[in-house]
C-alpha cells in the first residue's frame, strides 16, 4: 500500500491507497491470511499512533546519535504505555527491541 498524492500508479505488487489511512488500515486487516502491516516514514507514523493503528512498535537503536529530521514521536496528547516482548543485540551493537501497545 502506497500512500501518495503525487503518483498516478505504482508497480508491482503494491497498490495506491484510494481512502484515508485509518480506512486503508482496516481494509488490510480484513484481507484473509496472517501478515503484518509496517508502516515507514514518521509522518505517516505518526498519523498512525495518533489514530490508535498501532499495535506494535518494533525499533532498531543504531550506536551513533545524529541531531535534525522529523522525530519519528511526535510530541503526543496521552500516554502510550508499552509491553516489552522480545529484545536482540547483533554482533554491530544494533539493538532490536519489539514493543506490543497495553490495551
Amino acid at each position: 500500500m502506497v500512500f501518495a498524492t503525487t503518483l498516478p500508479a505504482v508497480q508491482g505488487n503494491a497498490r495506491l491507497a484510494s481512502g484515508g489511512l485509518a480506512e486503508e488500515i482496516e481494509r488490510l486487516r480484513a484481507e484473509p491470511g496472517e501478515g503484518d502491516i509496517a508502516i515507514g516514514g514518521a509522518t505517516l507514523a505518526a498519523e498512525a499512533a495518533a489514530l490508535g493503528l498501532i499495535d506494535e512498535y518494533r525499533a532498531r537503536v543504531c550506536p551513533v546519535l545524529v541531531g535534525g529530521g522529523i522525530p519519528f514521536f511526535p510530541q503526543r496528547e496521552r500516554r502510550v504505555d508499552l509491553e516489552l516482548v522480545e529484545t536482540r543485540t547483533f554482533s554491530s551493537k544494533v539493538v532490536y527491541l519489539r514493543y506490543r501497545v497495553a490495551r
